[in-house]
């Protein structure tokens, strides 16, 4: 019998090494898989459906499942995750001094239904009391304009929000026009240095931890999706891949803590390894629903009180009965 052929489009991570490079096989599949950036791949995936299978946002994807007809499905692998609190960013010189200081401020989002915005929007409402109402929210490219929401929002009454294409969030940061920026990945003011520009919080590593072992939010960025019909017309490939995603996150993970070698180019890696356990669990970074319930509840919350999601799902609504539950190889 011939193999399936799938094309999946994802970015370079460790611990999918060994399903890359074919010596973690896939049962039934001709796996071909292309290393690409991860906004080219968001961009092509969600647009013009460009591959069989590809790393997509879990914001994103939740709001498409939300709103019905959902042209993918996913699986429970995540091969991003990174708690938030890193991800706010203020003028060193401006209003914004406690993470209560950011209530009736002008803050920038590259989009609301971003992963990261989410989580950050998340745990400043539950964790610090603030009323995203109280908030005028600016949507715009963090360091080029022109960027623009790629689903259909549910915004709640009172939300103040306002899109500007010809401005970007770097820029706004730096002249003032906005007190705060929610962003993913840094602004390039940041990066470079501009003295006027930090973080909120700079000693976010310990905050994130006890965050994460405090709450058991362990912050989901991307998901992996199928395009649906493609898991309707073969049920059991989502299950085969899944299986395979997950043996080559426990080979990457029994790889970061066979030895305090350099796996890495971080000599500290395995002593951080080790610290994550103790935060996170034996795993380190989980696949499949059950294990990642508390997360995914939580998340599914915050998106649909914020209006990225526009019904309240529950986390089985988002993957095919075959891939509900976590199994080994």
């Amino acid at each position: 019998m011939s193999k399936l052929p799938l094309t999946l489009a994802i970015s370079h991570y460790d611990h999918v090494t060994e399903l890359v490079t074919g010596r973690v096989p896939v049962e039934g599949v001709e796996l071909t898989t292309l290393n690409l950036q991860i906004e080219e791949i968001f961009f092509r995936q969600f647009n013009y459906r460009d591959f069989d299978v590809s790393e997509v946002s879990m914001g994103k994807y939740c709001s498409l499942v939300s709103q019905g007809n959902s042209p993918l499905t996913a699986i429970p692998v995540f091969p991003s995750r990174v708690p938030r609190h890193s991800s706010i960013y203020i003028r060193r010189d401006g209003p914004v001094k406690t993470p209560q200081g950011l209530a009736g401020k002008r803050i920038g989002i590259p989009e609301w239904a971003q992963t990261a915005s989410v989580y950050s929007r998340g745990f400043i409402q539950h964790q610090y009391g603030i009323d995203l109402k109280s908030i005028h929210w600016i949507q715009a490219g963090v360091d080029q304009p022109g960027r623009l929401e790629k689903v259909k929002l549910k915004l709640p009454e009172g939300i103040r929000y306002e899109s500007r294409p010809d401005k970007s969030l770097g820029g706004m940061l730096v002249s003032g026009e906005i007190d705060a920026a929610l962003s993913a990945h840094p602004p390039l003011c940041f990066d470079q240095g501009h003295p006027n520009v930090g973080r909120l919080f700079e000693d976010y590593l310990d905050i994130e931890m006890k965050y994460v072992r405090e709450t058991g939010i362990y912050p989901i960025m991307h998901t992996v999706a199928f395009k649906r019909e493609i898991v309707e017309q073969n049920p059991w490939v989502a299950a085969n891949l899944f299986k395979a995603f997950d043996e080559a996150r426990r080979i990457s993970v029994e790889r970061a803590l066979a030895c305090t070698s350099s796996v890495l180019p971080l000599p500290w890696g395995y002593e951080l390894a080790k610290r994550m356990q103790a935060v996170v669990g034996n795993d380190l970074m989980p696949y499949g629903v059950d294990a990642n319930r508390t997360t995914l509840d939580a998340f599914l919350q915050y998106a649909f009180e914020q209006g990225v999601c526009h019904r309240r799902l529950q986390p089985e609504e988002l993957f095919p009965p075959q891939v509900q539950k976590s199994f080994r190889v």
